[in-house]
Formats: structure tokens, C-alpha cells, sequence
């Protein structure tokens, strides 16, 4: 394993340029960027070392890596052959209908496609990786098993968390025996599925959910679809029990889309809840119903992550596991078109990292921080999002895990 590695001529942003007071462009400058043992541990200019492997980024801009809060690496058409999706008839439980014979079908190739999953994901920037794992009653824990192999074999490339997920229902399924021995087993966060429309038992369910984690002492991650004062309601009844239970701070809401209904003080009252509990929520930025307010969320505490949810599977035939293009998506509907905001959105796919502050001094990277790292053929961050520009290399824990030569320097806008 490499210990030391020298990234060469990177760009880093420095700073705005304003004209009349208002942001116009970002200060970018070339430096040097020195990694030992997984850190940054010097920043400058003709940086020299020995016994080093030297990487010229040829002026790429060096960015934080990306955080995948969302996907199923467990269940995916990817790498297979095309196949689009079943017409919905009955709602979610269309989807779960089919997954009774589907999942089961396809478990021989559950290892190699979870794998080439995650090695798009890798090559798109991530060096860490949330993923929902079924456990139902036709696979048992089958898919946990396989989710763990499929992530050691990328070991030291990405860190990983891996949701023993009750797609079924916890209630409705009845698999609160196999959930709690998925989490023996290595899972290492709870998770859950509309307590309301699926489990028919918001209590129940909720309650059941934070006993299991709090007897694994993890955290939670609980699929909630349910809308308007519905959701609104389980998300009060989660954010109590997570107080109760001592979880602040250990508890996600994935997709909540509840908080893209409402409005006023309605929001403004279950945003402070949500808040008060530190739980943060993971959404995919859909385009088919209104996104929720995420901008709104972060700015009044609501830590709020991406996921692409899938890259094609019987749920959908779309996502690309490329969060530049996530981030396209993000900055597009929430008509994010100045530099300033443009270079914001950053935060959302790297776990609250951007090179920048909110008032341009410079703060990553420091002396210190775990060089996880992706260089692109890009100007700044508000170039590389507006206009999708690819990733070079990317960098985890100082090791140099994904390289596409063909693509550096590459021109374009």
C-alpha cells in the first residue's frame, strides 16, 4: 500500500472575485498536495519528497469526494442485461409483489453486480457508500451476506454502511426476527419503511424499529414515502422516540417526502423538530413530484445528503451513479445560476465539505484531513457542477484508487 503520495499542480479554489459587491467568479491557484498515511500534511508549491508516488493533475481541480447516502447495491439490474420496469398497478406494493420471486431469481448474480456497482460508484468520485440491504422473508439474510463480501473487496477503496432494510415491512412482513439477526451479523444501521401505508401501525412500527437499534446500538435509516401531515406525523413520532432513546444525532429520514408538501409554519415547525433531534434526511432530488425544500432544510439545521437510489432495477430503469450529475439536477431545480450558489450545493454529496465558506476563505483542504479527493477536468466547482464536468482521478484515504487518463485536461465548457 502506498503511504505517501504528492499530487502536483492541482487547482484549489482560493477565494470570490466581486464586482459591485456581488460574487462574479471563484479564485482558483495551482498548488502542490502532500498525503502520508491517509492525510494531507503539507500544501504548498514544488513540494518535494523521496520515496514518494508523484500524481500530476496537469491543472485539474481537486475537490472533496463524494458520499453515496443512498442506493441498494443488493438488488440491481446493472450489468445485466436491459430490462425496464413493470407498469405499477397496485402502488408500492407492486414493486413488493415482485420482489417475492424477483429477488430470489436473482441471486446468482447478486455478488457480481453489487461489485460492479460499486466499482462505477468508485469511478464517479464516492469513497463512501450508504447502502439499503433487503431482508425479507423469501431471502432471509442472504443479501446482507452478500452486500459484506461484495464491499471487503473493495476494502481501503470505500468506507460503508450497510442498512438492514425490511423492504416487505417489518410489521407486514414479519422479518423483525431477521432484521435483529442482520445487525448481529454486521449491519450496521436499522432500517425502516412507511410505518403508516405499509406496516398499518405507525407505533408499532416506530417503536419496534428503535428497539432493535438500540439493542445493536446503531443508528437508523428509515424509508419514509408517506406525504403531507401523514409523514409529517411519523416524523414527529420518530424525532420523539429518537430523543427518548438517546439517538440524537443517529437517525436519517430517506427521501421525507412529507417536507416537499408543506409550507409556512407548518414547515418552519417540523423543520425545528427535525433539527432538535439532529436528524438528518437523504433525498435523491426527484423530478417526478415536488422536491423538497433542501436549501431551506440545511439553512435551518437539517443536515440533508444524495443518493441515486439505483442505477437501474425493477423500481426504475434510470440513475447513473454520477453525483456531478445529481448535483446538475439539484442546482437546476432550485434555479441555483450565480457563482455563489452554484459553488454551495458541493456540501450536499461530501458531507458538509466544500474548499470554501460561505464568506470565500479557504477551508479544505487543511493540514490534517483525510485526503479523500476527486480531481476534474473542470475550472471551479460552480463550472464542474453547471456543466458536468468528468472526474479524473479519485483519491481515498490518500490512496490513488481511480484513474481515467483520457480524460485530463480535456477541453470543453
Amino acid at each position: 500500500m502506498v503511504q505517501n503520495l504528492l499530487i502536483k499542480n492541482a487547482k484549489l479554489e482560493t477565494g470570490f472575485s466581486y464586482i459591485n459587491g456581488h460574487i462574479v467568479s471563484t479564485q482558483t491557484e495551482l498548488f502542490d498536495v502532500l498525503i502520508t498515511n491517509g492525510k494531507v500534511i503539507e500544501i504548498g508549491k514544488s513540494l518535494q519528497g523521496s520515496n514518494i508516488e508523484i500524481l500530476d493533475a496537469q491543472e485539474a481541480l481537486l475537490m472533496p469526494a463524494f458520499r453515496e447516502m443512498h442506493i441498494h447495491v443488493d438488488k440491481t439490474y446493472f450489468s445485466g442485461p436491459w430490462k425496464a420496469c413493470k407498469p405499477i398497478t397496485k402502488g408500492i406494493l407492486t414493486r413488493i409483489e415482485e420482489e417475492e420471486e424477483l429477488l430470489p431469481a436473482q441471486l446468482p448474480t447478486a455478488l457480481y453486480r453489487a461489485e460492479n456497482m460499486i466499482q462505477l460508484l468508485i469511478s464517479q468520485g464516492h469513497t463512501h457508500i450508504r447502502s439499503h440491504c433487503n431482508v425479507d422473508p423469501q431471502i432471509g439474510t442472504k443479501h446482507i451476506e452478500i452486500t459484506k463480501e461484495a464491499f471487503q473487496k473493495f476494502e481501503g477503496q470505500v468506507t460503508y454502511d450497510i442498512v438492514a432494510f425490511p423492504q416487505h415491512g417489518l410489521l407486514r412482513s414479519g422479518v423483525e426476527p431477521l432484521i435483529r439477526e442482520a445487525m448481529k451479523m454486521g449491519a450496521t444501521l436499522v432500517g425502516g419503511l412507511d410505518p403508516s401505508v405499509i406496516d398499518r401501525d405507525i407505533d408499532r412500527s416506530l417503536h419496534t424499529t428503535m428497539d432493535i437499534a438500540v439493542e445493536a446500538g446503531t443508528g437508523i435509516d428509515m424509508h419514509i414515502h408517506d406525504p403531507n401531515t401523514l409523514g409529517a406525523f411519523e416524523f414527529y413520532q420518530l424525532a420523539k422516540l429518537t430523543k427518548e432513546a438517546n439517538k440524537v444525532g443517529q437517525v436519517t429520514i430517506s427521501h421525507a417526502m412529507a417536507l416537499g408538501d408543506l409550507e409556512g409554519k407548518e414547515l418552519e415547525a417540523l423543520t425545528a423538530t427535525l433539527a432538535d433531534a439532529q436528524i438528518d434526511v437523504t433525498s435523491t432530488v426527484p423530478i417526478g413530484r415536488t422536491t423538497i425544500p433542501i436549501p431551506y432544510l440545511y439553512d435551518n439545521g437539517v443536515k440533508v445528503s444524495l443518493g441515486h437510489d439505483s442505477l437501474t432495477d425493477h423500481w426504475s430503469p434510470f440513475g447513473t451513479g454520477n453525483t456531478v450529475e445529481k448535483l446538475n439536477t439539484f442546482v437546476e431545480r432550485f434555479k441555483c445560476i450565480d457563482e455563489y450558489s452554484l459553488s454551495r450545493c458541493w456540501k450536499y454529496a461530501s458531507g458538509g465539505i466544500t474548499p470554501l465558506n460561505d464568506v470565500g476563505m479557504r477551508v479544505w483542504p487543511q493540514v490534517g484531513d483525510l485526503a479523500n479527493i476527486v480531481l476534474l477536468d473542470a475550472e471551479c466547482s460552480a463550472h464542474a457542477v453547471a456543466r458536468r464536468r468528468p472526474i479524473t482521478h479519485v483519491i481515498s484515504q490518500g490512496q490513488l484508487i481511480f484513474t481515467n487518463e483520457e480524460l485530463v485536461g480535456q477541453e470543453g465548457q
